[in-house]
């Protein structure tokens, strides 16, 4: 199967969803050219600072007049805290507290799988982040669901007909999450499969699924169970007990929680693909808990994606059995 990126028009839709979660900043970006809308990745609220498009190749600036630049001068839009600050209550449907499991782990989840990053001022509690407030920055990233997105994974994550478990990593925004996305479907679809595999995807921050009231926004394939919201290591965990997966997918695994939960579905034969942010091999491997999980066997192969550049592609793909270790 050939990958499907979306046409520009599709994509300046996906765009124009997520800018209008942003109040009357959505009239600004509603008129920018299709070409741009198409190509961005994120659109970044800075306090005080110019309004930004990130775009593979580089970053843009908004102009007053809804223009587009790469330079920073005097015309360019900015935004003061007032509207920081109704933006902030627009994401959270003007209601703050119902948001604050999210708000506190730094992002906000919204329909269509969009998620804003939020930066602001820690408020502690017993050392642990307790809630943000005066907030400074959203980095708001437009969600795009790309059919065809896993190919090149498919055959690195599959053995005798079945699913395996891999680790896949790379930097933010090289495309992790719309792989594991297109992998859940083609996995859940049979593709390159004995038969359709049973896939449980425990989705805890919303983005691969997009689920809305209970429902998949995503193309997941026809044998898929979404575990929306639940913590990666309770989720795991609860999915093997109850839903006899064959594989389970995951999104930036690294705690002990995820540890622990990632061995125990390995011993109970269940296969884990999860992602990880790593800039490489040596990075991945440097991290405790990502080593524990490694070298427990749970991931049979690491696959390197590219960077923010080419997203979706893949730079290389690591066995990880002791005996075949070597990029390939």
């Amino acid at each position: 199967m050939d990958m499907k990126i979306p046409d520009e028009k599709t994509a300046a839709m996906r765009f124009d969803d997520a800018a209008g979660n942003l109040g009357n900043y959505g009239a600004v970006f509603a008129s920018l050219p299709a070409g741009v809308k198409a190509r961005t990745q994120e659109i970044r609220l800075r306090l005080g600072r110019p309004v930004a498009l990130s775009l593979p190749e580089g970053d843009l600036f908004i102009t007053g007049a809804g223009d587009v630049s790469h330079l920073e001068r005097a015309v360019l839009l900015k935004i003061e805290k007032r509207d920081m600050d109704e933006v902030f209550r627009l994401l959270c449907n003007s209601s703050v507290y119902s948001h604050q499991q999210e708000i506190k782990n730094g992002f906000i989840v919204l329909k269509g799988g969009h998620r804003a990053g939020i930066c602001g001022t820690a408020v502690c509690d017993g050392g642990k982040i307790a809630n943000l407030r005066d907030i400074s920055s959203i980095a708001l990233r437009v969600a795009r669901e790309i059919m065809g997105a896993a190919d090149t994974v498919l055959g690195a994550v599959s053995r005798g007909g079945r699913a395996q478990g891999a680790i896949i990593f790379g930097p933010p925004g090289c495309g992790k999450t719309t792989v594991l996305r297109d992998l859940a479907r083609q996995l859940s679809s049979g593709t390159g499969l004995a038969r359709r595999a049973r896939v449980a995807l425990v989705d805890e921050r919303g983005e691969i699924a997009a689920s809305f009231l209970g429902e998949p926004q995503n193309d997941l394939g026809p044998c898929c169970d979404v575990l929306d919201g639940y913590p990666k290591g309770e989720g795991i965990l609860q999915a093997v007990r109850c839903l006899s997966p064959d594989v389970v997918i995951c999104d930036e695994v690294g705690s002990e929680e995820d540890a622990n939960a990632v061995i125990a579905s390995l011993n109970a034969g269940v296969a884990v693909i999860a992602s990880a942010h790593a800039g490489s091999m040596e990075e991945l491997c440097c991290r405790p808990q990502l080593q524990r999980m490694i070298q427990s066997s749970a991931f049979r192969c690491a696959v390197q994606l590219c960077g923010r550049e080419t997203p979706g592609v893949v730079k290389a793909v690591y066995p990880l059995k002791r005996e075949e270790r070597g990029g390939t």
